[in-house]
């Protein structure tokens, strides 16, 4: 089966990659996240995944767009709901490539995070298989998450500290204060 796998980062691709490839399926990796910021966090992860392209050979396209305005003009007063544009945005790219390339299904690497919203990635997915008829390759790679971490730690790649979006490093920060009675 040929399938076109959105990779989020170096480290979440790893153990999807890894058992995908050992089942005989033929990936390709796609590089789209304007999600990512600040620029300099954008930058380190790109080349994270450069860094692990060149280790392992894989074959990976770049769409390298730095989206911070187009990000903030749909997130902007609607923060609530950045995760169902963040995951929409990426996967309609995604599943729109699949079909000019004419593979099999496509896939993305968020579906190895505990930290994602997994039914929401899957009902997007699914949304994206019917607008442009190519089949939403769906598995839960959670249980490899540490895994891929321990790997990507072994390979000395970058591993970043949020999910992406300027929201989430600010959450990461926000932690609640505990009050002493």
């Amino acid at each position: 089966m040929k399938i076109l796998m959105h990779i989020c980062c170096s480290n979440c691709a790893i153990y999807p990659i890894t058992v995908l490839t050992q089942r005989g399926f033929s990936i390709r990796g796609f590089w789209f996240n304007p999600n990512i910021h600040p620029y300099q966090e954008y930058k380190s992860r790109l080349n994270s995944l450069k860094k692990l392209q060149s280790l392992w050979n894989l074959d990976i396209e770049y769409n390298d767009f730095y989206g911070l305005k187009e990000y903030l003009r749909n997130v902007v007063n609607n923060e609530d709901r950045r995760c169902e544009y963040c995951y929409s945005a990426r996967l309609e790219q995604t599943a729109l490539k699949a079909k000019n390339m004419n593979v099999d299904a496509f896939t993305t690497s968020l579906l190895v995070s505990p930290y994602q919203k997994f039914d929401m990635i899957i009902d997007i997915g699914r949304m994206m298989q019917e607008k442009y008829s190519v089949e939403f390759y769906i598995e839960d790679f959670r249980r490899g998450f540490g895994e891929g971490r321990r790997i990507a730690g072994e390979l000395e790649l970058y591993r970043q500290k949020y999910c992406g979006c300027i929201y989430s490093e600010m959450e990461r920060y926000l932690k609640p204060v505990m009050c002493n009675p």
